[in-house]
């Protein structure tokens, strides 16, 4: 059961739509910025209505097909919002009413929003990323509050479509639960396409009339003052499940409030399991999806478990941000002794010939094991590259079968690869480090 079109958050009001902007975003910069490869386009322009009408075909495909694999397998949707009676029951209210419904099994689902701050309320000009997504004119100022991944993909996505940009971020870089040498690279692309960005940078207030927003900030004890079309508000997303009347059911908590479960996420009633955003761990679609399929699996009576060895997280900027696994510094303070490989983008052949030098592909592995505990990619196609590392790490594969393994030349997927001959000492288009 839903209480909106099938697909959840992500299919619907994040990670797909977001991606259809961002994909148009960097066509329309590549076309206006191909001089360099001889390539010259005179009256480029953006109907920005129409890119909003291909980004909604894109979801509604989705969604269509999501309909159609319910109704393949036999799946009733129940529209409502749902709540619990008691650990058998749940009450689903809907516009004609409420109806009840009994259960053997249940999984809780429900997602996250977004988190609104009390000085910066939902409304008028100040936006969550729901509303950004489905402006139907491209602003000319945008203020950001938050630099994590989402305030990072959508402000550059309308600074690549001409909007002047602000980002204000509290912590001393952006993107701040990666290492610091990734986004350097994402700084630079904001700085040519003259975005600022203020770190240790907290907004206070703002006020708002029909047309415009106003921003009052400190950025490094010093208060500014930046005036836009709208405000951003990206600081994070809040559990969904304060309305499911769970004091009905008095389930165990985390100390953040989530819901606890096991490794078959099991609730501690156990025919209630919950995933995604509402557990602990990281608020991913692609984690809440394969949870899904864990609970399913154990309803059925398989022997089923989670293992979050390998969870990629991935930033689609540009340049692209991925990881996995365990970075340097986690690596040796869980006791490893590591050995490092790095190879950049810009001695890649296919990299150089895509016109897209910036980054680099760098992957850590224990000296003693020889395995695979993560790695690091900043560039092109890092959200498609960081799979075979996960792949490594998820089937204990060693760093000299990625060495060893015949990547197809030129391509992008031979970074990894050089980047695996590093780390053995084995490289041939760099200066080794153990030479």
């Amino acid at each position: 059961m839903d209480k909106d079109t099938v697909g959840g958050v992500c299919l619907n009001r994040g990670c797909i739509p977001s991606k259809a902007l961002i994909s148009a975003a960097h066509r329309y910069e590549i076309v206006r910025e191909s001089d360099e490869l001889g390539i010259k386009a005179e009256g480029v322009h953006i109907d920005f209505g129409r890119v909003q009408e291909w980004k909604k075909s894109v979801v509604n495909k989705l969604t269509n097909g999501v309909s159609s694999l319910l109704k393949g397998n036999r799946i009733a949707k129940i529209a409502g919002e749902a709540s619990f009676i008691h650990e058998n029951e749940v009450r689903v209210t809907h516009g004609e009413g409420e109806t009840f419904y009994r259960f053997n099994h249940c999984i809780i689902a429900t997602g996250s929003r977004p988190v609104e701050l009390k000085a910066f309320p939902y409304g008028g000009r100040i936006l969550s990323s729901t509303e950004a997504l489905d402006l139907q004119e491209i602003p000319k100022r945008l203020v950001v509050i938050g630099g994590g991944y989402i305030g990072m993909e959508l402000g550059q996505t309308y600074a690549k479509f001409g909007t002047e940009v602000t980002i204000l971020e509290g912590a001393d870089s952006i993107l701040p639960g990666f290492e610091k040498e990734m986004p350097r690279f994402l700084g630079r692309s904001l700085k040519k396409l003259g975005v600022q960005v203020f770190t240790q940078a907290i907004a206070q207030s703002a006020e708002q009339t029909d047309t415009e927003v106003t921003v009052t900030f400190t950025a490094k004890g010093e208060e500014r003052k930046v005036t836009a079309d709208y405000l951003l508000v990206t600081v994070g997303r809040r559990p969904n499940i304060d309305q499911l009347g769970l004091e009905a059911l008095q389930l165990k908590t985390t100390e953040r409030g989530l819901i606890a479960v096991d490794q078959q996420c099991r609730t501690s009633i156990p025919h209630i399991y919950a995933i995604g955003d509402i557990v602990e761990g990281p608020a991913l679609a692609h984690k809440a999806s394969y949870e899904g399929k864990v609970a399913a699996e154990v309803i059925a009576g398989e022997e089923s478990a989670v293992n979050y060895k390998a969870i990629p997280a991935v930033v689609f900027s540009d340049p692209e941000i991925a990881s996995v696994g365990l970075n340097e510094t986690q690596a040796k303070d869980q006791g490893y002794t590591v050995m490092i490989g790095k190879f950049p983008y810009a001695a890649n052949g296919r990299a150089l010939s895509q016109h897209a030098g910036d980054g680099f592909v760098k992957i850590i592995g224990d000296k003693e094991s020889g395995l695979v505990l993560g790695a690091q990619i900043v560039g092109p196609e890092a959200s498609n590259l960081i799979a075979e590392v996960a792949l490594a790490i998820e089937a204990g594969i060693p760093l000299k079968e990625i060495a060893h393994t015949i990547h197809a030349h030129p391509s992008l997927g031979e970074i990894v690869m050089e980047a695996a001959e590093g780390a053995l000492g084995e490289a041939i288009h760099q200066i080794s480090n153990s030479k």
